[in-house]
């Protein structure tokens, strides 16, 4: 037993589970690569000023869950809590904005880090797939976002889930609900962490989860009733997009999200069957972050699903993904066979067959056991004998027969059975 473990809230994907997370990442994205989008990977660690900015000072991804390092130069690094800000980033460090044919269509898939208090479905590593759309202020690409989420989920079999939709207002509309719900906030009987977050951003106060807070919020200024007529415009026909695609949401006046930089358009995709974790993923429009992190106004639309908990998701409906077995092929080499059955193995990988052997001087019995195991549609047996007549044993493991064939033949027979 190693005297390591993994780190705190943190967990390893390990086979053959962790197929099963490779097959939620397929599937979140291949909507998305259908749609044109081009996949983008950036660092790991950003500067901390980066998120400061971006995310929002009075978030508490900021305040209390960025995991930050300094280098031995004096830089102030931060592990990445989020993607869209690094996204960002990447594409106006690479200029994307100035090649024309906007927007950017970016997708991504990694690991991020927020020091969290552990627990199902909070990890302090967690992993997502994103999209991120920049450079353009249309609705159809935030209709466009949320469908092809929706279509990800369906693919998946998930159909407790639901989406809830809000608009956040812009720099014109927003400062007078800001002004109205700080009034209304003065009111409450908060505590000081709270009053402090309501003078940076009021909004923050709404996506408060405490109970006693909640209740103070009834009556509190909604933001639907002071949206000016460009932002009601624009999310009456992210609405009408979205409904005449067949996609079905919930308005929610009380949507605000966990990041400062969205405006207008904000998102949650929620499922019923995770208790209090029950956000599986969300997005919106971000169209000032550009500004706050020292580019050029880009309007842009994007969202993040988190592979842990669509996993999670699958589980509390029952769902089974339908994952093929790593191993078509599986050889058992015996006595002095070995050399000549490797080299079998490795002309049916050349061929594209997933293949593999029994190592370790294994005996027939026990190196037939690797081969159940491995989920193999066919075995290949040959000793020294059935080599010195050029032939190997090929046994279907589905129906049990078994015949031989030509050492010559044996991979065109492979592919002509499996076609």
């Amino acid at each position: 037993m190693s005297t390591f473990k993994a780190p705190k809230g943190t967990y390893d994907l390990i086979p053959p589970f962790s197929a099963k997370y490779l097959a939620v990442r397929d599937a979140i994205s291949a909507p998305l690569r259908k749609a044109g989008y081009g996949y983008i990977e950036t660092p790991g660690f950003e500067d901390v000023n980066l998120f400061a900015r971006g995310v929002g000072e009075s978030t508490d991804i900021v305040t209390k869950e960025m995991f930050t390092l300094t280098t031995k130069g004096g830089t102030n690094l931060a592990l990445r809590p989020e993607g869209t800000a690094s996204v960002l980033r990447a594409a106006l460090e690479a200029s994307l904005h100035k090649q024309g044919n906007l927007p950017a269509k970016l997708w991504y898939s990694g690991s991020y880090y927020r020091y969290e208090r552990p627990q199902k479905g909070r990890y302090r590593h967690f992993s997502q797939v994103g999209a991120e759309a920049i450079g353009s202020e249309d609705p159809a690409l935030d209709a466009e976002l949320i469908i092809l989420a929706d279509e990800a989920y369906r693919t998946l079999g998930l159909s407790n889930f639901r989406i809830l939709l809000n608009s956040l207002g812009d720099k014109e509309c927003r400062p007078v609900y800001r002004e109205a719900l700080q009034s209304f906030l003065s009111g409450l009987d908060l505590d000081e962490e709270t009053v402090r977050r309501a003078e940076i951003n009021p909004l923050r106060v709404l996506d408060d989860k405490r109970l006693e807070v909640q209740k103070q919020l009834v009556g509190a200024p909604v933001l639907r009733d002071y949206l000016c007529d460009g932002c009601k415009a624009y999310h009456e026909e992210v609405r009408a997009l979205i409904t005449a695609a067949g996609v079905v949401f919930e308005d929610d006046e009380k949507l605000v999200r966990g990041l400062d930089y969205y405006t207008r358009t904000t998102f949650e995709f929620v499922h019923d069957g995770l208790g209090a974790q029950s956000a599986v993923g969300g997005g919106g429009r971000y169209d000032g972050l550009s500004e706050m992190i020292g580019g050029p106004a880009l309007p842009s639309v994007g969202w993040a699903l988190g592979v842990d908990r669509t996993v999670l998701a699958l589980e509390a409906e029952g769902i089974e993904l339908d994952i093929p077995a790593t191993t078509t092929v599986f050889a058992v080499a015996l006595g002095e066979a070995k050399p000549a059955v490797f080299g079998l193995v490795t002309q049916l990988r050349k061929a594209g067959v997933a293949a593999d052997m029994s190592y370790g001087g294994k005996g027939l019995k026990g190196a037939m056991k690797d081969a159940n195991r491995s989920g193999a549609r066919f075995a290949i047996v040959a000793g020294e004998r059935d080599l010195a007549e050029g032939v190997v044993q090929l046994k279907d493991m589905e129906s049990g027969e078994q015949s031989a064939v030509p050492v010559a033949e044996l991979v065109d027979t492979v592919l002509a059975r499996l076609a």
